[in-house]
Parts: C-alpha cells; sequence; structure tokens
C-alpha cells in the first residue's frame, strides 16, 4: 500500500508538469488565512518494550491458577486507517505557514500474542475513534510554475472518543488491551503544492510517533506482560485548498 501512495504521488507531480504554463491556484496563497479539507490513509503499529518477566503466564487473582501457557512473542503488525479532516493556514512569511488540521481518524491497531501452547495464540485488536489536533509549521520553496515542495512538521494531541469496554463477567483470556484516554505525538513529512486552475491540491507524506506510554495499565494477561506501549503512523493525504 505504500508502494501504492508513493506511485500516486508520482503520478501526481507529473501531471502538474503539463500546467507549468499558467500560474493557477485558485487564489489559494493570496491571502494571509486560507481554508481546506483533507482525506488520509494511515497505518498504524505499536512499538512494544516488554517486561522483564513477560513470557510467564498469568495468574488468575481470584483463582491463583495461570491462564495460559509462557509467552513466546508479542508483536505489532501494520493496521490500515483513514481519516478526514479540515485545514486552516495563516501565512507567516512568503515561505513559512502556520496550520492546524483537526481530523477525525477511524484506525484499530493490534497486538499478537504467540504462546508455548499454538492453540492459544490470539491477536488483540485495540478499537478507537480518535480526533487529532495537529498544530504544524509547513516550510515552503520558491514556486515553479504550477508546484513547489515543503517540509511540515509540528505537534499533535489525540483524544480518543470510542473504545472497547469489557463486561463485569468478562474472562482473563477475553479481556480488552487499553490505550489512555489521550495522548500527543510528534511528527514530519514532506509534500507538494500542485496547483490547479480553481484549487491548490497537496498531496503528503508524514511519520508521527507518540510520546510516552499510551498502554493503559491493568492486571490482565494482555496488559500485564508489557511495560510500554508507543504508538508508530505512516500517512498519505490529499489536502484541498
Amino acid at each position: 500500500m505504500i508502494r501504492k501512495c508513493l506511485l500516486l504521488f508520482i503520478f501526481l507531480i507529473g501531471c502538474s508538469n503539463l500546467l507549468l504554463a499558467q500560474a493557477w491556484g485558485g487564489g489559494a496563497d493570496q491571502n494571509d488565512l486560507s481554508f481546506g479539507f483533507s482525506f488520509s490513509y494511515l497505518q498504524n503499529s505499536f512499538k512494544i518494550i516488554k517486561q522483564p518477566n513477560w513470557r510467564q503466564p498469568f495468574v488468575d487473582p481470584e483463582t491463583g491458577l495461570p491462564v495460559s501457557s509462557p509467552l513466546n512473542s508479542i508483536s505489532s503488525k501494520n493496521t490500515p486507517g483513514f481519516a478526514v479532516g479540515f485545514l486552516t493556514r495563516y501565512r507567516l512569511t512568503e515561505h513559512l505557514e502556520a496550520r492546524v488540521t483537526p481530523s477525525l481518524v477511524f484506525a484499530d491497531r493490534t497486538v499478537r500474542y504467540n504462546y508455548a501452547n499454538p492453540d492459544e495464540d490470539i491477536t488483540k485488536s485495540v478499537q478507537t475513534t480518535t480526533v487529532d489536533f495537529p498544530l504544524q509549521l509547513k516550510l515552503k520553496s520558491d514556486r515553479i510554475g504550477n508546484m513547489r515542495a515543503y517540509l511540515v512538521g509540528g505537534l499533535k494531541y489525540s483524544g480518543i472518543i470510542g473504545s472497547k469496554t469489557d463486561a463485569a463477567n468478562t474472562t482473563p483470556m477475553e479481556r480488552s488491551l487499553k490505550n489512555v484516554s489521550s495522548y500527543s505525538s510528534y511528527e514530519a513529512g514532506f509534500g507538494f503544492d500542485i496547483y490547479f486552475e480553481y484549487f491548490k491540491l497537496s498531496p503528503e507524506i508524514k511519520l508521527s510517533n507518540s510520546f510516552g506510554n499510551i498502554l493503559m495499565t491493568e492486571n490482565t494477561p494482555f496488559a500485564a506482560p508489557i511495560n510500554k506501549l508507543s504508538l508508530h503512523t505512516f500517512m498519505f493525504s490529499l489536502y484541498f485548498e
């Protein structure tokens, strides 16, 4: 999927070369303040730091008995998602602008637990809907015809507005893995402003990593072996302005 995003990136840049003879853009850069919207494809994965005794079977505090065999591995694979958002841009100088891009993000995150008994292997999905509030600085190159390149970086606050909860009678091996309700991240990326007749299109690739530990600490078979979780996100976005 990342390869497809890069191919789309190259295609859009190629299209922009056909427009170099006309100074288009719909006036997107002529005002200090402008607005737009975005659509994004993203992939999430966890960076996992385990407890020193992470292999030991979890003991049910009610029965005093282990609920599984010893762990062999804990891992996290990339899972896809998407986001829709708005853009508010303010020009600071000819080559520098500040922007806020609040987005509604729909994406699951998964952790895979492999046990000594393969029949017990399980993947836990952290189901969330998140509202992101990024504050970014965008450093732009000179405009060449109807295209310019840029770098972008900043900080992002994320708040979870939907998550799975466990019923009161849930067994230990049916318990959920949960994240904290809010966290912050840093992000950086690059993109291109492509000027069409009535609007500006900005394809962008960005990476972000969360600060601190986003694991909700609980005495469960899935949270207890983990010392720290941090979230790594790849995002491909199309901004329309």
